[in-house]
């Protein structure tokens, strides 16, 4: 168990780096590194990938409340833009969890793949949407929530790659795109924790130390070193290439989605 629990430290940090370099949160690493350790561990494979969605987005849930708070320190949070997004963001979380449930865990792996192949070409060349002519509405802004909640926890992540680039397409800056994201990180991360727990209460598959679909070594390990690390990854975001580490990582998510991919094809 000191192992296992190294272990989680160690993702935890490399989470919470990731996280703080590229501001797309730590679900992405998190996620396939959570499935790849569950099943070295002996976890069942109808459960194992429904925990590692579980228990990245509880860990959302802590490191994303210190993010909200150092982005509405320094009056970056459009709360007016927020509102409608977390009402959207609520009912979608819910969706997307109950959605999941009833996926086989290949099929989630497959479809994690996909998102996997797809962010790593956005973030190796870059690609970003033009601004659109006008500024959303709210009606508006609560369907894309509701798109964001359902998809982000289905893939166990805080909303990221998804809300930030909606919001710019939308004319929105990006210090207010990134900050608002942030804070949808923490209705998407509640929504989805909580009911990962209420679906897998009764789960008699589950490994010991879970809460629901929540492993708690795991989140334990992770919450613990990523958020004094997304602290140093912010800072190195000012002298690293960026760029380069940018590319890295996109190399990163293009093995896993194929691993994924190919493994459940």
């Amino acid at each position: 168990m000191l192992m296992t629990l190294l272990l989680y430290l160690v993702l935890g940090a490399f989470a919470g780096v990731a996280a703080g370099l590229f501001g797309i949160g730590g679900g992405l690493l998190i996620v396939p590194v959570l499935i790849f350790t569950f099943a070295a561990q002996g976890f069942p494979v109808e459960v194992l990938t429904h925990m590692a969605v579980a228990t990245s987005l509880a860990t959302i849930l802590v490191t994303s409340i210190s993010s909200v708070r150092a982005h509405h320190k320094r009056g970056a949070v459009s709360w007016s833009l927020f509102r409608p997004l977390a009402v959207g963001i609520l009912f979608g979380a819910v969706l997307g969890v109950n959605t999941a449930v009833l996926l086989p865990g290949p099929t989630l792996q497959l479809i994690f793949g996909v998102f996997a192949l797809l962010v790593a070409l956005q973030m190796g060349f870059n690609l970003q949407p033009p601004q659109s002519p006008a500024a959303p509405g709210t009606k508006e802004l609560a369907g894309a929530g509701g798109v964001i909640g359902w998809a982000s926890s289905i893939f166990g992540i805080g909303g990221g790659t998804l809300s930030v680039p909606y919001m710019t397409w939308r004319r929105q800056e990006m210090r207010v795109a990134v900050a608002t994201s942030a804070a949808c990180g923490l209705p998407i991360a509640l929504m989805g924790t909580l009911t990962n727990v209420w679906l897998g209460w009764e789960q008699e598959a589950l490994p010991e130390w879970t809460i629901g679909y929540v492993y708690l070594p795991a989140f334990l390990g992770i919450i613990i070193s990523s958020a004094p690390c997304a602290k140093l990854g912010a800072r190195w975001a000012h002298s690293l290439p960026q760029p380069v580490l940018k590319k890295c990582f996109a190399v990163f998510l293009l093995l896993v989605g194929l691993r994924f991919l190919f493994s459940n094809l």
